[in-house]
């Protein structure tokens, strides 16, 4: 086949590309910019547009199918060319399904904890050397690449994202996948541009549990209980499997699980990673893992990127990166953090970088988010919120939003990085929240000053 990309850049596009030409098809593509790693990634594989830009003579009818990118608009040059000439047009989800409509499907869903549990799910299967194809939102120790694609395999491993399929097609990419084994880890509202209410938002996740086929699997949170109520009250004749956090102990700075055999010690840590990992059990033992062979391969499992990535450490001081934005998720990463480490100072900064996070109406989700912290430390940036083209936000709502009379707010760059680097880092334990990079931190500058 010959497939071309719009907006081949992007994070999950140009994995993508590179796992269809891995598999033999013709890729070519197009993308007005490129950014690393795509751009690097993309060239190592020859599939690099020699001209960044959009270029309607690509798109003739020798291109058996088109897969369009998010990042394209909707009266995209070479959009338009393929729908007059009557191509096939796929979203990145669609073809996805195209890919694997006849294997059994595996799909993790959630508002949060979804490419944590993706990989749980990959590394057991790494570890056991169990072959799957998948698809994960995050760069992972031990996988060339985010997708994995061939003819063979019996499974597809999924990460469900709730967000919008393509520029013209508005459903939830999660609901075009029709798992026959599925999860939900938790729902707290998100994506406020695209589900202005919560109830809105909460209908697209009773949409997925109906969408496993009949005779399927869900596996759920229980103690989540909007998820425990849109589980439930499915009438979708599928079997439910509940689950919760483990038993577990903290000891010396190391979380351990308990199981038939013992406690077992993690390289992860944080009830919300706990809650990940019972959820992932129960899905590799569906795809046929026993449970002792599980916990033997769980225990080197160190994490997804940016996902509580420990990024420095020495005697007396650890930096974390991770990639939390939404409430929920600075709430259960903030108390893991303090959990973990009760005996240091828990300095946590986040920055406001989605269209949610820097909407004045949602701030007040945000409260009490960084209370487990003993410094809380926001960063935004007022050009972010412009080029949102969304409405002004202060630093007093912000602190009134949080609810935390000490919170400090920085919204220039350079103040920010020279207060990280005057803080007095001993006994302490740093945590940087973001999806974004604080206008252009340097990370490893920060890492090796401690």
């Amino acid at each position: 086949m010959n497939i071309h990309f719009i907006a081949i850049g992007g994070s999950a596009m140009h994995n993508l590309a590179i796992a269809l030409q891995s598999k033999g098809y013709f890729i070519t593509g197009s993308d007005d910019a490129i950014h690393e790693p795509s751009k690097s990634r993309l060239a190592t594989k020859n599939l690099l547009p020699e001209t960044f830009g959009w270029f309607p003579e690509k798109i003739t009818s020798t291109i058996d199918a088109v897969i369009l990118g998010m990042h394209a608009k909707p009266d995209n040059i070479e959009l338009l060319k393929a729908q007059e000439l009557g191509l096939k047009i796929y979203s990145y989800p669609e073809f996805l399904y195209e890919q694997s409509k006849n294997k059994t499907r595996v799909v993790i869903g959630g508002s949060h904890g979804k490419t944590s549990i993706t990989a749980m799910i990959l590394h057991v299967m790494h570890y056991l050397d169990l072959e799957v194809d998948y698809m994960v939102g995050a760069q992972l120790d031990g996988f060339d690449t985010m997708v994995h694609l061939t003819k063979d395999n019996e499974f597809m491993v999924l990460e469900g994202d709730e967000y919008l399929s393509s520029p013209i097609d508005r459903r939830p990419k999660f609901h075009l996948y029709k798992p026959n084994i599925a999860l939900l880890s938790g729902i707290a509202w998100d994506h406020i541009n695209v589900f202005p209410t919560f109830e809105n938002y909460v209908a697209q996740f009773k949409i997925f549990v109906d969408s496993v086929t009949a005779g399927g699997i869900m596996v759920y949170n229980n103690e989540d209980a909007i998820v425990k109520d849109v589980v439930e009250s499915s009438t979708n004749s599928i079997k439910k499997y509940p689950y919760q956090t483990p038993e577990y102990s903290i000891k010396n700075g190391v979380t351990y699980i308990a199981t038939a055999d013992g406690k077992l010690p993690l390289e992860i840590f944080g009830k919300h990673n706990l809650q990940n990992l019972a959820g992932a059990k129960w899905i590799c033992q569906h795809i046929g893992v026993d449970e002792d062979d599980f916990y033997e391969a769980i225990v080197s499992f160190k994490g997804a990127s940016k996902r509580l990535e420990k990024i420095a450490e020495t005697k007396t001081t650890v930096i974390f990166k991770d990639f939390a934005h939404s409430p929920s998720k600075v709430i259960a990463t903030t108390k893991a953090v303090k959990a973990q480490f009760s005996e240091r100072t828990v300095i946590a900064c986040l920055e406001l970088h989605t269209y949610s996070s820097l909407n004045a109406d949602f701030l007040s989700e945000y409260q009490k988010a960084l209370d487990a912290a003993d410094v809380a430390v926001v960063f935004y940036s007022p050009d972010a919120v412009a080029i949102k083209q969304l409405k002004t936000i202060s630093e007093s709502q912000i602190k009134e939003a949080f609810n935390r009379e000490d919170l400090q707010v920085f919204t220039n760059p350079k103040a920010f990085s020279d207060y990280l680097f005057s803080l007095n880092l001993d006994n302490a334990a740093l945590l940087l929240m973001s999806s974004g990079n604080y206008g252009g931190l340097d990370f490893e500058k920060l890492c090796s000053s401690i």
